[in-house]
């Protein structure tokens, strides 16, 4: 479920982070003028993302975001595997326990603005065991130690 920046030549590494979410691809650390006169970032310009889970979700292959719109394209993305967990689990009878997005952010390295690096995805699913000795038993235990646990008396 990761998506998150993947590293290009102006600056080392791919940042897959976590469970889930996606990365993003930078460029070279070429600089050029743009038309107003202002340098143009040349990594933030080609930075890409693309998922690194094998779940069918959006970003499969390396798209490029605006720095602008990336936080809300990435968190966008991380629902989608929220969602799915849920769909996962009304499927197999099980119940989504714990859903977590984080957002990660770096720094570039070129033109020193922070931008959306990458998104985590963490999800947690319970799914009955009936079958499961272990499950059968606990559940005998629990019952005997429930028994008479709560008494309704009526006052007459």
């Amino acid at each position: 479920m990761p998506i998150g920046a993947l590293g290009g030549s102006s600056y080392a590494g791919t940042g897959v982070y976590g469970m889930g979410g996606y990365s993003a691809v930078s460029g070279d650390g070429n600089q050029t003028q743009d038309v107003s006169g202002q340098k143009e970032c040349q990594t933030c310009k080609n930075r890409k993302y693309q998922d690194g889970s094998d779940e069918n979700v959006s970003f499969k292959s390396a798209s490029h975001i605006s720095p602008e719109a990336a936080g809300a394209r990435v968190s966008a993305h991380e629902a989608e595997h929220v969602a799915n967990a849920y769909t996962k689990a009304a499927q197999k009878g099980g119940e989504v326990v714990s859903a977590s997005v984080s957002i990660h952010t770096a720094t570039c390295p070129e033109c020193g603005r922070v931008y959306v690096a990458g998104g985590e995805t963490r999800t947690m699913i319970r799914y009955p065991n009936e079958s499961n000795p272990y499950q059968q038993q606990r559940k005998t235990q629990d019952a005997a130690n429930l028994t008479g646990a709560n008494v309704d008396y009526r006052l007459t």
